[in-house]
């Protein structure tokens, strides 16, 4: 359908008007959704070393003890994507979206070989909120829904620990992402 048009304000003084609608966001949503930009591969190097889980095997046991009988304190990687186009809603006072990602862990053998040893697909509501403080644009990030593994896959292992394994995405997601991503999108924000 089409988007019914919205009157936009007038007035005298000079001001920034800011019009963004669904359509807008939605279709800057599936370009980059489309062009592949919304894929991330993190490995062991890439965590902050205060993390309190580094992606080894050794420290994946509390989720599957047989991943680290089978693959002895080996490096980790995962590789995190969109698989479907994010969706977005605007509404007077903020931007609503949800995020459909997937995340796939490897274990990185010696000789480089990756062994993919789960896949967890993860559904998660973000809201951002612009902000304008002495005559600068910016905003905030933070999460409103519960981030839930839709699905937990263990590839030749038995059933990962998948309440464990939430409770660190959270704890992860609040501690590091809304963080960074505060930081880096909207480097002018206010808490």
């Amino acid at each position: 359908p089409t988007p019914t048009p919205k009157a936009l304000l007038m007035a005298r003084e000079p001001m920034l008007l800011l019009a963004v609608t669904d359509f807008v966001a939605n279709s800057a949503a599936f370009t980059y959704f489309t062009a592949g930009a919304l894929r991330r591969n993190i490995s062991s190097d890439m965590l902050p070393q205060q993390f309190p889980l580094q992606l080894r095997t050794k420290n994946m046991g509390v989720f599957s003890p047989q991943l680290q009988e089978r693959y002895r304190d080996q490096p980790m990687e995962l590789h995190l994507w969109a698989r479907r186009q994010p969706l977005v809603s605007c509404h007077p006072d903020a931007l609503h979206g949800t995020l459909f990602s997937s995340v796939e862990a490897f274990v990185v053998l010696p000789n480089t070989t990756r062994v993919p040893v789960f896949l967890l697909n993860i559904d998660a509501n973000v809201t951002g909120k612009p902000t304008i403080t002495r005559n600068r644009l910016g905003g905030t990030v933070r999460l409103t829904g519960t981030p839930l593994p839709a699905l937990c896959q263990a590839q030749g292992l038995p059933v990962l620990q998948v309440k464990r394994l939430e409770t660190l995405l959270k704890f992860g997601l609040w501690l590091f992402g809304v963080p960074r991503a505060n930081s880096e999108c909207c480097p002018h924000s206010v808490p």
